[in-house]
């Protein structure tokens, strides 16, 4: 429902709290006046950019954990988590912020309503107008942040190679017996075998810190591959029975046929992956559909989209954007990465890409859970 719906459903005490944050001159005891008057107020740009602009940057990570969500109605509960990792740990020392008043001023703004049925009464809807028009007065605002740049004369540009990769590295077991570890690991030799067989070179796993969060096989295989692994796992194309990595018979079925995965599924996998570690993923790949049509620079992104992220352990903003979420967008064939020669690493989203992203979304219920 729009906002003019939701006024309409909503009770005078509510319109009369939404018309005083508005300064709405109007009969607070008519309802009609009340309504008419929110809506001229807030129709106006000058004064709902106004209000955009005096977000605060927990605001707008809260706001952002909503507005590329498809569903219509949120609990309580589901909105207090939301605002509470809205709360970075360097923006922690506030001991009064209390997450309550962050959604009371949203209702106050006539930004979130309860729903109006006996099964909605309980939930909290964002007008779906509001919707598109914080989508507009964010993208504005982000926009002006982009350093635009020229095609760089070097780019890296992998296009649907993945899919091919899960194509080798299936029809690898078909022709090898492939033994493993106490740990469910392969033995050295295979996996340098299976690496050198794929188009996209990545070095074994050396003795590292920690790796851990961004798949089953993450602490073990490099990045790209580890995905191609956990992909081929949870897809049921490969089983690992008694220490012996095989095809299943779902991907016997597709060696035989010479079948390659769908680009889609294999993004929706990418989501439901990593959305564990990086809560705002989606939403992030939505903003940079948004802002990555043309060439711009990996700093402005940063600088841009980097507050909205949150630290994962010993990963900062900037390097999940940049290793987990760009770096994995490019292996997916959503963006292009170059480099150029006065401002650094430059990205563009590839057309295949934008048609992806625009066309797919997963669901926060819809977890993958890790069998680790």
């Amino acid at each position: 429902m729009n906002l003019a719906d939701m006024l309409s459903y909503a009770d005078i005490h509510d319109l009369s709290r939404i018309a005083g944050t508005y300064d709405c001159e109007c009969n607070d005891h008519s309802k009609h006046e009340l309504i008419q008057s929110i809506l001229s107020r807030v129709g106006r740009s000058d004064v709902f950019e106004r209000y955009v602009d005096e977000l605060t940057i927990e605001d707008i990570r809260f706001l952002n954990s909503l507005l590329f969500d498809q569903r219509g109605s949120f609990s309580l509960e589901e909105l207090l988590a939301r605002v509470q990792q809205s709360k970075f740990v360097k923006d922690e020392a506030d001991t009064d912020w209390n997450p309550r008043e962050m959604i009371t001023r949203f209702k106050h703004r006539g930004w979130l309503f309860n729903g109006h049925s006996q099964q909605t009464r309980y939930l909290f809807q964002i007008p779906a107008d509001l919707k598109r028009r914080f989508i507009t007065a964010l993208s504005k605002r982000f926009e002006e942040r982009m350093l635009l740049t020229d095609e760089p004369s070097v780019y890296r540009d992998e296009q649907k190679l993945i899919l091919d990769d899960i194509w080798h590295f299936l029809h690898y077991l078909q022709d090898q017996e492939v033994m493993l570890t106490s740990e469910l690991v392969m033995y050295k030799r295979n996996l340098q075998q299976i690496l050198e067989r794929l188009a996209v070179r990545e070095e074994p796993v050396g003795k590292t810190a920690w790796r851990f969060g961004y798949g089953r096989m993450f602490r073990d295989y490099p990045n790209r591959f580890s995905f191609i692994y956990d992909y081929c796992y949870f897809s049921d194309l490969i089983t690992e029975h008694h220490q012996v990595l095989a095809l299943t018979e779902r991907g016997k079925a597709a060696v035989i046929e010479n079948r390659k995965e769908d680009p889609v599924h294999v993004y929706r996998f990418w989501l439901r992956l990593y959305k564990g570690p990086i809560p705002q993923l989606q939403s992030i790949v939505q903003w940079l559909n948004r802002l990555g049509g043309s060439w711009v620079t990996l700093s402005s992104l940063k600088e841009t989209l980097g507050p909205l992220i949150r630290p994962f352990y010993y990963d900062s903003a900037d390097a999940i954007l940049e290793q987990r979420i760009l770096q994995m967008m490019m292996h997916l064939g959503l963006l292009r990465i170059g480099e150029d020669e006065h401002k650094g690493t430059v990205i563009q989203i590839s057309k295949l890409g934008s048609r992806i992203i625009e066309g797919t979304y997963v669901p926060d219920e819809n977890p993958l859970v890790l069998d680790v």
